[in-house]
Parts: structure tokens; sequence; C-alpha cells
């Protein structure tokens, strides 16, 4: 076979077309993505990677390779992740406010992502219920048991790094719920806004919610508010991104209210797609182009079909649809949108 499917190559021709015959066999339909996977494992091989960073690669490489199987099966499920404190006991105010809240997110057919440790993260599982839960465990040295609600359950996926964690806790949530917490807590929460921020994950409400007598996540917003906002070290809209809730009941809301209208997005070439669970009429349409005009490039905001890249993907090919021309600088403003939208849907 001489059809390379990419030109990133190893720089040996034959061994080039050895890889090409096995990402035929492995995948037709994205050879050329198994091909560059398998060039970049050939070209760390021969280059100056040493031990410990091939090691570093092939560990993070199985545990994404597991993880993306073991949340497969659930791809069509809406999934929340739960942050929170590890020291937290049963029977705190937190503890129970985290376990309430993931008992009536799961009644709502969602389920629950935590990092399967003991405090928020089981109190979680035990509000959702092993059946509707995720755990994704890091192993520590003072700290890798998974909690007794999750643990033996085939959705328990243990992690030897941080950022592959990371990376699965974003790939797959379509909600953040955090409770107060330590440094674990706050590096989640500000990870989670900055990928949000800057477009490196999409839109997803972020909820702060604080227990019963704590002000926890309200002395967090104050001083992001003052300290950040005020100064112009982020833009005066940031803020919209995030949810400060002081009941169950009103993060709950929070979670669900998102996906009222909105369903996903997707980028096709220079153009932003919304996927909607509702048709916008020209009505609405006139009003939203009026009042998101400062974040389309050029254009306006129009109704369209699904385009062909979606339908050769078959991806949510029967839902209505927008699109416009979006300005990658404005990602708050984009989150102001999608509440627009389902503010229509709820009257």
């Amino acid at each position: 076979m001489t059809d390379f499917p990419s030109r990133y190559r190893t720089g040996d021709d034959e061994l080039d077309r050895e890889i090409a015959v096995l990402a035929e066999r492995a995948n037709p339909a994205d050879r050329e993505l198994v091909f560059e996977m398998v060039v970049t494992a050939m070209r760390l091989s021969r280059e100056n990677a040493d031990r410990a960073g091939l090691k570093l690669v092939t560990a993070a490489m199985k545990e994404l390779r597991y993880s993306f199987d073991v949340f497969a099966p659930y791809n069509h499920v809406h999934k929340c992740s739960i942050f929170g404190s590890a020291r937290i006991r049963s029977g705190e105010p937190a503890y129970e406010c985290a376990k309430e809240f993931a008992a009536q997110i799961a009644a709502q057919d969602w389920m629950v992502i935590t990092g399967a440790g003991p405090g928020i993260m089981e109190a979680g599982h035990e509000g959702a219920g092993a059946e509707k839960s995720f755990g994704v465990n890091i192993m520590l040295p003072f700290e890798s048991a998974a909690n007794d609600v999750i643990v033996g359950d085939p959705k328990l996926i243990n992690f030897r790094y941080f950022f592959t964690r990371k990376v699965m806790f974003m790939r797959e949530s379509h909600a953040y719920v955090l409770l107060p917490g330590g440094f674990g807590t706050m590096d989640e929460s500000f990870e989670l806004l900055t990928l949000i921020q800057t477009g490196k994950t999409p839109p997803a409400p972020v909820v702060l919610l604080d227990p019963p007598g704590s002000s926890y996540w309200d002395h967090w917003y104050d001083f992001v508010t003052s300290e950040l906002g005020e100064a112009g070290l982020i833009a005066a809209d940031d803020m919209r991104l995030v949810k400060v809730a002081h009941t169950v009941e009103e993060a709950v809301e929070e979670v669900c209210a998102f996906y009222r209208s909105y369903h996903s997005m997707r980028f096709v070439g220079d153009q932003l797609v919304f996927r909607l669970t509702r048709r916008v009429d020209d009505d609405e349409l006139a009003s939203l182009n009026e009042e998101f005009a400062p974040m389309i490039v050029a254009g306006g905001i129009d109704r369209i079909e699904a385009t062909r890249a979606e339908v050769r993907d078959d991806d949510h090919i029967d839902l209505a649809r927008i699109r416009f021309e979006f300005d990658k600088h404005k990602w708050s403003m984009l989150r102001m949108l999608i509440d627009r939208l389902n503010e229509v849907a709820a009257d």
C-alpha cells in the first residue's frame, strides 16, 4: 500500500506503509487518526523520549482507552460531575446536601460522576445509587480505595494521573456541581471555568452549591468578583458562567434548565451550529440577531437543516438548528444566548 492516510509520517517509507496497512485493518473509517497515533508511538520510540516519557504516554493512552470503553454505553445519558472535599463526613450539612442533590438529579434521569473517594464523593454516589453513578478514582499514596457504594462496580475507573482523570470529567459531563472543598476543589473550579471561558470545553451549567449555614461559595464569588473582575483580570460577563446556589432545588433547576431548549453545539467550518429541542420562529430569530449581534463575526443567526458533516456522522440530525459565525472571544455571551433560548421555552 502506498496510499498514506496522512502527511504526518515516521520518515521511514517502508515502516509507514506497514502502519498504513495496520490502520486500514484496524478501522477503515478512521484510518487517518489510527495511522497518526501509531506514527506518534513510533516517533517517540525512535527520537529522544526517555523511558519515563514512554511510560507516561503509554499509561495515559491505556487509561483513556479504558475510560472511553466504560462510558460508551451511556453516551446518550446526561451526566453531572460533583466535586467537593473528601474530608467531609456523613451527617455534616455539606455531605447531606450533596447526597440530596445527587438523589434529585438522578430522579431526573441523570447520572453522576464523582472522584469515587470518601466525603462529598461518597455522598454523591450514595444519593444517586451505584446504578446511576460513575467513579473516577485517583490512586494516591495515602488514599486510593474507592468508597463502599461504588467499589466493585464496572463503572469505577482507577487513574494514575490527574490529567487523564480531568479529561474524562470534562469530556463526559453535561453539568458540574461543586460543594465546599480544599485545594483540589479550588483547582477543579478554576480549571473548569478557564476551559469554558476559553472554549476548550463546551458551555455547561456550573453550580457552586452552599449547604445550609455555609457562606463558602458566597465568599469565593465575592473574592473573584472584586479581585479579578474589578481589576479587569476577567471579562465583565465571565461570572455569568457560574451560579451560586443555596438550596438543592435551585441547583437542580439550574442544571436541568440549561437543556430546556439547548441540546448541544458543533463547529462546522467557520460556523457554530446549535442543536435545539424546539424550532426558533421568525420573531424570535429576529430578536436574537438584534440582541447577540456583538458576538457575530459576519452575517447573522440563521435556521438551518443538519449540515452534511452532521449527516455523515449521524450527529443528532433530527433536531432543530441555528447557526452563526461566532466571535470566539465571547464565550460568556454565548452562555447568555443559551439562557435566552431556554427562557423562551419556559414561558
